[in-house]
């Protein structure tokens, strides 16, 4: 179409997480006074270290976070492994961009924090005063959020825009689907993950299966999944109690599917061996179904205006209202558009074709969907200028087929995409020196 949505989807979802997980954290200022301490280093993770403060200041957002959901801390020792296996990656993650030349620059920096300024509702001053008020350095957290963009971006080159995925696989996807009735499953899921090699001495791998009966029995007992995730968990999530979220069928690995097919809301599956260790699942909700998808679509044309450094915002609502005033009066719109139009469709007269909910900006569906066929908008201002639409004619369209597909390369590049990045980071890793100064702690 010609006005898609732009979707930035991993800074979407960044900016999002970001303004939960900073916005709550509580940073202690320390007196003048006070003596302060030798910073000591507890971790060497190739060319970077990793200090005592630095696990300490994010031991205390990761609690704050945990508290706030109501779960249970874990132990301190516990957390602490926890944190420092997450500082461990993220650290790589970040040694590996700078290494490849991946940058955030200041600018595209400011634009994501007047987004999640914005979240908050308000400017990006009041958004400063309050984390300020709330000990949080507001320096501190742009270099936070600008590492958080570089991580999502990193995946997002290194693991994401690597995966594809082919028709035959789609084709695949979809003649499973129609053969078995259940694959329309969804599953809520939670999940705990303790990492074992595939191949390992038989002592580590028993060590390794005792850690995660323990697991096991301490969820039987009836204590929080949260709560022991943060524990036990060796999994990226550990901290967020191991939430999955909604998967369909197709999106866990067939091994969890059939553990989960039996269960009722509220059960566990057996611990389950994987190549990369032993898992837990708790289903937590489970959905199923499919109906025919048929929607509304809308064949329109347009006339737009664009804004530049030439053509001023008044100076390009002055050009509309003019061309609103020659098609009140009879002008013919396709003419109208051919010569006027500063888009793609001009040649065609502004035709835009059938139009499917969601592929354009808001402002223009909105004023799209208020109008009855035949019928002339008001000039609308969209961030691509200034239009005007005409609603030639509607229609219902069964979209089932094409839906079918794009759900199911969508649902299969996440689960390709999921397993890439979780064996790049093993990757990473193994080939990363990583020298631990507090091992005797853990």
């Amino acid at each position: 179409m010609i006005f898609p949505i732009s979707k930035p989807i991993c800074l979407i979802l960044t900016t999002i997480l970001l303004t939960c997980f900073f916005c709550s954290a509580h940073a202690e200022t320390r007196p003048a006074n006070e003596v302060t301490e030798i910073d000591r280093i507890i971790a060497v993770v190739d060319q970077t270290v990793i200090t005592e403060s630095e696990l300490r200041d994010r031991i205390k957002v990761v609690s704050s976070q945990l508290e706030k959901h109501g779960t249970q801390l874990p132990p301190e020792k516990v957390l602490e492994k926890q944190i420092l296996e997450r500082l461990i990656s993220d650290h790589l993650q970040l040694q590996f961009a700078a290494q490849t030349g991946l940058r955030v620059d200041d600018a595209q920096l400011d634009k994501t924090i007047e987004r999640i300024a914005e979240q908050n509702k308000m400017g990006v001053d009041d958004f400063r005063k309050v984390l300020e008020q709330d000990g949080v350095s507001f320096r501190k957290f742009r270099e936070d959020i600008r590492n958080e963009i570089i991580i999502a971006r990193l995946r997002e080159r290194e693991v994401d825009n690597k995966i594809n995925v082919t028709e035959a696989e789609i084709d695949n996807f979809l003649t499973t689907q129609s053969s078995s009735p259940d694959v329309q499953d969804e599953f809520e899921v939670s999940h705990i993950l303790i990492r074992a090699p595939e191949e390992g001495a038989p002592q580590e791998l028993q060590k390794l299966r005792e850690k995660a009966e323990q697991a096991y029995k301490q969820l039987q007992s009836g204590i929080d999944f949260a709560q022991v995730s943060a524990s036990f968990s060796d999994a990226p999530n550990a901290l967020e109690g191991g939430q999955l979220g909604w998967k369909t069928s197709t999106q866990l690995p067939a091994l969890f599917v059939e553990a989960l097919k039996p269960l009722q809301a509220g059960a566990l599956t057996p611990i389950l061996r994987s190549s990369n260790g032993f898992h837990i699942l708790k289903l937590t909700n489970r959905r199923g179904g499919s109906s025919p998808l048929v929607i509304e679509q809308t064949h329109a044309r347009h006339i737009l205006i664009k804004l530049s450094e030439i053509v001023s915002e008044n100076d390009a609502k002055h050009r509309m209202d003019a061309l609103k005033e020659r098609l009140d009066n009879g002008g013919d719109f396709a003419e109208i558009a051919r010569l006027n139009s500063e888009d793609g469709s001009a040649a065609s007269g502004g035709d835009l074709g059938w139009v499917n909910p969601g592929d354009t900006v808001p402002q223009f569906e909105q004023a799209m969907n208020l109008l009855k066929p035949g019928e002339i908008s008001e000039p609308v201002r969209s961030p691509f200028g200034w239009h005007i639409i005409q609603v030639l004619e509607r229609r219902k369209q069964d979209m089932t087929r094409d839906a079918a597909r794009l759900k199911a390369r969508q649902e299969i590049r996440i689960r390709k995409a999921d397993e890439a990045y979780q064996d790049w980071l093993r990757e990473l890793r193994d080939r990363a020196y990583v020298e631990l100064r507090l091992e005797d702690k853990f």
